[in-house]
């Protein structure tokens, strides 16, 4: 059956009521069930149906979903293959919009609330890696959030990786970065497996982006990009954008997170989300963080700019 005319039919006990979105991989629909009620429903596309690798990832996203208990990361509820030999993945429906869209439209955003975001998205992130699970994939596309109650849902773990997996295991050839380029880590460019270093660059990419409206590197095309995440600094924070400015401290965090060596870095996400925050918070209170790790802070950022939006738009950019 052709992915269009699943709408209208039942699917593994899951009536597709509309389509959500779509990847190169899977379509997400809406869909209903009498036990786990709305859901997002992904259904791997019909050509890969038999694509050993394909399902792999499908399964294997599955898994790592089910395998990761958060508030901040959408449930996995029940995934399969289907009397008609689909493979479906079906998730937890989030409310809210997608962080991307939210951004583009209420950005730059204040401190305070980045960091109400950065906090509940490492939350998410850290207890993946206390499981061994290193995202690979974080992007604000791959977030939903609900501005009204300023809550957020971590999405897709379809190119996750197992710390612990053995090499012939690995579903990433050697030599092959996967990610997202605007958001990837320096090291993971090599193709070598990463660590949750990489996920915490990620991540502050994600403030980065959320605070100036910007990204740390301006390369117009993927080789110039690939060229300049090897080879030069990212741009700091003060100077992403004409007329922002930002506290010495929330630069500070920000810019560390983005270090090219990997020890450079915070020894963990949630160090990191803490260090913003209390670098957040400090703008408005004037008082110095104590951590020690960023350095003092001298009046506020000067930005209080937001929206609500209660529209989703899209789950799984995959």
């Amino acid at each position: 059956m052709a992915i269009e005319t699943l709408v209208g039919t039942t699917l593994a006990g899951y009536t597709v009521r509309g389509k959500v979105g779509e990847g190169g991989t899977a379509t997400v629909f809406r869909a209903e069930h009498a036990t786990h009620g709305t859901v997002a429903l992904k259904v791997l596309r019909e050509k890969l149906q038999h694509d050993k690798t394909a399902v792999a990832r499908f399964l294997r996203e599955a898994q790592f979903g089910a395998r990761v208990e958060h508030p901040n990361i959408v449930r996995t509820l029940d995934y399969g293959q289907s009397d008609t030999d689909r493979y479906y993945l079906a998730i937890e429906w989030a409310g809210g919009e997608i962080l991307d869209k939210y951004a583009e439209k209420s950005g730059p955003l204040p401190s305070k609330e980045v960091a109400a975001i950065m906090s509940q998205i490492c939350g998410a992130v850290q207890a993946a890696h206390d499981v061994g699970i290193v995202h690979r994939d974080l992007k604000p596309e791959n977030i939903m959030y609900d501005p009204a109650t300023r809550h957020i849902k971590l999405l897709d773990f379809g190119i996750a990786a197992d710390t612990d997996a053995a090499p012939d295991q690995r579903l990433t050839r050697a030599g092959f970065f996967v990610g997202t380029l605007m958001y990837v880590a320096p090291e993971a460019l090599s193709g070598e497996l990463v660590g949750p270093a990489a996920d915490q660059y990620s991540l502050a990419t994600i403030a980065y982006f959320l605070l100036s409206g910007c990204l740390p590197y301006t390369g117009k095309s993927p080789r110039e990009l690939f060229s300049q995440l090897l080879t030069q600094p990212p741009v700091t924070l003060n100077k992403a954008k004409p007329n922002l400015s930002f506290s010495p401290a929330v630069e500070s965090v920000v810019m560390k997170a983005l270090s090219k060596a990997p020890a450079d870095r915070y020894p963990s996400v949630n160090a990191f989300a803490r260090a913003f925050e209390e670098a957040a918070n400090s703008t408005a209170t004037g008082a110095a963080p104590s951590s020690g790790s960023v350095p003092s802070v001298a009046g506020p950022d000067g930005k209080d700019k937001g929206g609500l939006f209660g529209k989703m738009k899209g789950l799984f950019g995959r």
